[in-house]
């Protein structure tokens, strides 16, 4: 029979027709229009207690939100307003418009009729309430020479205080890239939330998010965070999702944390977690199916920012070590073969597709991909992959054992090394079969098109909860791009399964053994500062001191920063 499996993964979520997705999708958007033939109904006073965001700029327009509370029967009308001042005395555009239960009472404006490269300043109204003011800045268009962005992820509110943010909210920058798990899905005792009480942020509900409403109050819970809010009204965000807007490990049939048997239909809670996702954030409303999460920016003639969804839409299910452990050991060969199977997709042919044109029609000096997991090859020999992914019994332990017999190989020529130690150092495999590591035929066959283009490319990561830079190569080594990885906004990091003296130790050994990696924090939390030029592009890795305690600095002195020429597009 003929099968053709690429358009079963054309559908957003199989068995959820595009035709019913799609309009609640874009229920909350609504329209502008002009003061003088528009027309006024009385409207109950809301507040606006989850404040107000930007997001998704383009050159003439920008997505402006808010949401409405307490909530209520029936509509509610809201006004709003962009300006070029921030007293409002040259307003550029206005509407109006009613929202409702049906989407939670958010609402969505796609600001039009804007100038390139120029910062906004809007505001919504309902009754006599007014909203706090937001400032947007919309995508600049021709000739440019520089462009900034901070880069986020894995902002998990019972684990800490979302000191990233506010620093965030301080600076100047084009856009926040955050690159998902704006949100986690567990229940108020699950993962990182052991000092929640302690610190007033015990996360609701209570349960585990399997339902629209759950998904929802879960946001609106985010959403009340003042350190939010505020980055949010500071800077237009580009958002995409990682597994937590779902559930963990999120594949695009299944998911680790979603057990049919006790919690229902997995492809129910995911078109309900992506509503959600679309009501709660200042996301663009998909035209069609294909642009549901994956989507284009340019930023004049420097930058192509690419946002991908290697988590959802078209993902098969991820490897585990427990596949591929008899005995006590990992086999390797098995690893090897299952992670270089041509039939193995993290982006789906579809988005792959997409992809590859897009690189392939840039004209920009730079070629970015803001996306969720490490595509680097982080590979260490199977002795320390064991303990690290407890496949071992011998814990950190065995580990350090590895890591150093690991180190003392490497550190011998080729002709000096036993043959215990030559066949370490040629057990390598991946560290982690989640990131693109599993999925090595595909990640390849990008590479080498990128490769072929001469991209300048640089790959922005975050899901890992700790920071790396790394050199992108093809299999025989040749170096195609960069990619740098953010930290953390609260989520814990390595240093929750070494501990952080241990975490600290073991970040600079890391470069040492794995030949792609030039950079490593395994233990603090923070952000990452990116800046184009039309020469070289630097990224910088900014650390808190303790997102457990309410006020925080700046650790100047773990701060890092790398400069990648674009002419050798070379990590030192």
């Amino acid at each position: 029979m003929d099968k053709k499996p690429d358009l079963m993964r054309r559908r957003i979520v199989q068995g959820v027709t595009a035709a019913t997705l799609l309009p609640l999708l874009g229920a909350n958007l609504i329209g502008c229009s002009d003061s003088s033939d528009r027309t006024r109904q009385p409207s109950v006073p809301a507040d606006f207690l989850h404040g107000v965001a930007s997001g998704d700029p383009l050159q003439d327009r920008v997505i402006l939100w808010t949401r409405l509370s307490p909530e209520r029967d029936g509509t509610v009308q809201v006004d709003w307003e962009i300006a070029s001042d921030r007293e409002f005395t040259d307003v550029v555009n206005q509407g109006s418009g009613t929202t409702a239960a049906e989407v939670d009472y958010t609402v969505k404006v796609d600001a039009s009729g804007l100038a390139p490269g120029t910062r906004y300043y809007y505001r919504f109204t309902c009754g006599e309430n007014v909203s706090p003011i937001g400032s947007a800045r919309t995508a600049p268009s021709g000739l440019l020479a520089a462009a900034s962005f901070a880069v986020v992820s894995c902002s998990n509110y019972p684990a800490g205080y979302f000191h990233a943010y506010r620093e965030i909210a301080n600076r100047d920058y084009d856009a926040v890239l955050h690159l998902g798990d704006y949100i986690y899905e567990y229940p108020a005792d699950g993962y990182a939330s052991e000092d929640a009480e302690a610190l007033g942020r015990v996360s609701e509900p209570a349960n585990e998010l399997l339902a629209l409403d759950d998904y929802r109050r879960r946001y609106a819970q985010y959403h009340t965070d003042a350190d939010l809010q505020a980055c949010h009204a500071a800077h237009p965000f580009i958002v995409v999702w990682d597994d937590h807007e779902v559930a963990n490990n999120t594949w695009k049939d299944g998911a680790e944390n979603h057990d049919p048997e006790t919690e229902g239909d997995f492809l129910q809670r995911r078109a309900q977690a992506i509503q959600a996702w679309y009501e709660w954030l200042p996301v663009r409303p998909p035209a069609s199916e294909q642009d549901i999460t994956y989507r284009r920016f340019a930023y004049g003639s420097l930058v192509d920012l690419i946002m991908l969804d290697t988590r959802v839409i078209g993902r098969d299910k991820q490897l585990e070590y427990t596949e591929f452990t008899n005995g006590g050991l990992i086999d390797v060969d098995a690893v090897r073969a299952a992670t270089a199977d041509p039939g193995r997709s993290i982006l789906g042919e579809t988005q792959r597709d997409w992809l590859k044109q897009a690189l392939t029609d840039s004209t920009a000096r730079w070629q970015v991909l803001g996306q969720q997991v490490l595509m680097a090859r982080l590979v260490m020999p199977e002795p320390l992959v064991r303990p690290l992914t407890g496949g071992g019994d011998g814990g950190l332990e065995e580990a350090t054992a590895a890591l150093l017999a690991s180190l003392g190989a490497k550190a011998k020529p080729p002709e000096e090394r036993s043959p215990a130690e030559q066949a370490l150092l040629d057990s390598v495999i991946p560290l982690n079969l989640d990131a693109w590591d599993g999925y090595e035929f595909e990640r390849e066959d990008l590479l080498v098109h990128a490769s072929q283009l001469s991209a300048r490319m640089v790959v922005l990561a975050g899901d890992s909860h700790n920071s790396w830079a790394s050199q992108l190569t093809l299999a025989d080594g040749t170096p195609v791009g960069v990619e740098f990885a953010g930290t953390s906004v609260t989520s814990p990091g390595a240093e929750g399964q070494l501990g952080a003296e241990n975490a600290r130790l073991f970040a600079p050994l890391a470069p040492q053994l794995v030949d792609d990696l030039k950079y490593a924090n395994l233990a603090d939390r923070g952000f990452l500062e990116v800046r184009f030029g039309e020469d070289d592009v630097s990224a910088q890795w900014h650390y808190v001191s303790d997102i457990k305690q309410a006020e925080f600095v700046l650790l100047a002195e773990r701060s890092r920063k790398v400069t990648v020429s674009r002419a050798d597009m070379l990590l030192a």
